[in-house]
């Protein structure tokens, strides 16, 4: 896959996704993300995110000025459309999203793998404060899962929450048994000793 064929952000995808369905203004976008929860998947805390997000689409050619809708107050309100070349970038990008996993760099990979700088019984401690947020998580994620039961949403509409369910309960499992290993001494190092013992450069 070349690089063109990845989103160039997860934003990006979301917002020509909406386009596929209808051209609308920013503003309804941005509140579809919200109302849809799909702001649990794509980060629009803040608030120019998708006009930034949009004024690329715009220099890319992946989307147009469809309308300028004149308000009653305040500044006209403009409405894109999804391009040909949009719905193009937009169908690569999902083969690509769904087919290959990214070479991501997640924060929680990373102090992972810089640990050894710091204590065994810290990391216990923090680790454990850290599995109590994931049970918090999932016991939340567990109860929208009964309401979108209850309520009948088709299971295509819910496979992001499915996935998250599926990689909270996983790291869970993971983070516990780490700080059990911890808590138990399976698991343990001296920074000095390792520093020490570092090969020459």
């Amino acid at each position: 896959m070349t690089q063109d064929s990845r989103p160039r952000s997860p934003l990006a995808m979301v917002l020509l996704a909406l386009l596929a369905e209808e051209p609308m203004h920013a503003y309804r976008m941005q509140r579809l993300i919200k109302t849809r929860r799909k702001d649990d998947v794509v980060n629009v805390a803040r608030s120019n995110s998708v006009y930034q997000a949009i004024e690329r689409l715009l220099r890319d050619g992946l989307i147009e000025v469809h309308e300028k809708q004149v308000a009653d107050a305040g500044p006209a309100r403009i409405v894109y459309a999804l391009t040909d070349d949009g719905s193009a970038a937009l169908r690569r990008w999902m083969d690509a999203a769904l087919a290959t996993p990214a070479r991501e760099f997640p924060e929680f990979r990373a102090v992972l793998a810089v640990l050894a700088i710091t204590g065994p019984d810290l990391v216990r401690d923090r680790l454990a404060e850290r599995a109590t947020a994931l049970e918090a998580t999932l016991a939340d994620a567990e109860r929208e899962a009964a309401d979108a039961e209850e309520w009948g949403l088709p299971r295509v509409l819910l496979l992001e929450h499915e996935h998250l369910l599926v990689a909270t309960r996983a790291e869970l499992e993971w983070v516990r048994g780490v700080v059990a290993d911890l808590a138990s001494g399976a698991l343990t190092w001296d920074t000095q000793e390792m520093l020490a013992a570092r090969p020459p450069e």
